[in-house]
């Protein structure tokens, strides 16, 4: 989007915008609520139908599709103050560091991160550090703010790919939820499937009297849910390493189907218990890993799909070695992509990347400082499964 006049899309007088790529094709009204939410639907639908919205000169209707360098006639007004978009707090140089340093790789229409176990993908009653709020560090002004198009359990690392604009994450959310995209896995278990390959296949529905909070599997009432696995590596009878590939996207799809079948993943409390944990110096935080994505990337973004891979958190990795895990055994290797930056390279971008964004905040205040004084007019608005066992190949 952007604004034909250069006025900044002021409500006080006429606002003229063309139509971008990452626009084409969508609806009026739904252009309006990627780019404009403080004005409603009904105020939308009075001014097409008195004229007012005008494209390319002509008159225009809610659910007309708009095209790429059409421009869109919008008039003064219209914002309703209780849909204004909230303030957001400043980033600290420390959370600009951590934003930086998770950046797997960059594209057009995404950003990619490996997320570190422990740190939430959004936010909650009890939860204030969380990815979410940490895209404004890939933000600027010029630029629509990242969005979130999937998620990742607070205790799971890995791969999580964050959308630049509003129709890049439209694009991505139907991938995700057509399932073309394709997810992978690394988890250790306690103990190992008789059955080394195949498919979990286990509805799955909110556990009574957990609030939600917990899942379980209800053979009856629940949602279609499949975990396709396979055992790469195992240490004895006493725990393996399995990669695994959702082709369903439930609420902790993995950690209840690893749990149903007697082989909880390593770490995982909530669905082992104290089963889920491993005597000796294997770490008692979750070993479950989002190792890698391939998803197809909107039109216009270079190579047709995005396949990245994210390295192992710390804990993950000494597990591995001190079962005696090959990380090159698995199949879930990268086919292409930059290679991984270096720790020290990336604080060092994680310093420069901060240093800017403080630059950037302090440039509007030294301009209001300069302004003279006005006379303020008021604010401005603008169950297990069948005894069967998995199905598959043994």
């Amino acid at each position: 989007m952007s604004d034909a006049n250069g006025n900044g899309g002021a409500s006080n007088e006429v606002r003229q915008f063309t139509i971008g790529e990452d626009d084409d094709g969508i609806r009026l009204d739904r252009w309006f609520k990627r780019n404009l939410p403080q004005i409603g639907f009904a105020t939308i639908s009075k001014w097409a139908r008195t004229g007012q919205i005008r494209v390319d000169g002509g008159r225009a209707k809610p659910d007309d599709r708009l095209q790429a360098g059409q421009v869109l006639r919008v008039p003064p007004g219209g914002e309703a103050p209780h849909k204004a978009p909230k303030a957001r707090r400043p980033l600290k140089p420390e959370e600009i560091e951590l934003a930086e340093s998770i950046v797997i790789t960059q594209t057009k229409s995404a950003i990619v991160l490996n997320k570190p176990p422990g740190l939430a993908t959004q936010g909650g009653s009890k939860t204030t550090r969380h990815v979410d709020g940490l895209l404004d560090a890939y933000h600027s002004d010029d630029q629509p703010r990242p969005r979130l198009v999937h998620r990742l359990d607070k205790d799971t690392s890995g791969v999580l790919l964050i959308a630049r604009t509003p129709g890049s994450a439209a694009s991505f959310s139907k991938r995700f939820s057509g399932r073309s995209a394709k997810k992978i896995y690394w988890a250790l278990v306690v103990g190992v499937p008789d059955v080394k390959e195949g498919t979990i296949d286990a509805p799955l529905a909110k556990q009574p009297g957990t609030g939600g909070e917990k899942m379980h599997v209800d053979m009856e009432g629940g949602q279609p849910a499949k975990t396709r696995y396979r055992v790469v590596e195992a240490a004895g009878k006493k725990a393996c390493w399995v990669e695994l590939e959702p082709l369903t996207g439930r609420t902790h799809q993995l950690r209840v189907h690893l749990s149903a079948i007697g082989h909880p993943i390593v770490g995982d409390g909530k669905y082992g218990g104290q089963d889920a944990f491993l005597t000796g110096s294997i770490s008692r935080k979750m070993h479950l890993h989002a190792r890698r994505l391939i998803i197809d990337q909107p039109k216009g973004d270079g190579d047709a799909k995005l396949d990245v891979t994210a390295e192992l958190p710390e804990h993950f990795a000494a597990s591995m070695e001190q079962l005696g895990f090959d990380p090159a055994a698995s199949d879930a290797e990268p086919e292409k992509g930059p290679p991984e930056r270096s720790p020290a390279e990336k604080k060092q971008a994680a310093r420069q990347h901060a240093k800017q964004y403080r630059k950037a905040q302090r440039a509007p205040r030294r301009a209001r400082g300069a302004q003279p004084a006005k006379k303020k007019l008021g604010k401005k608005s603008g169950g297990k499964p069948a005894r069967g066992g998995p199905k598959g190949k043994r």
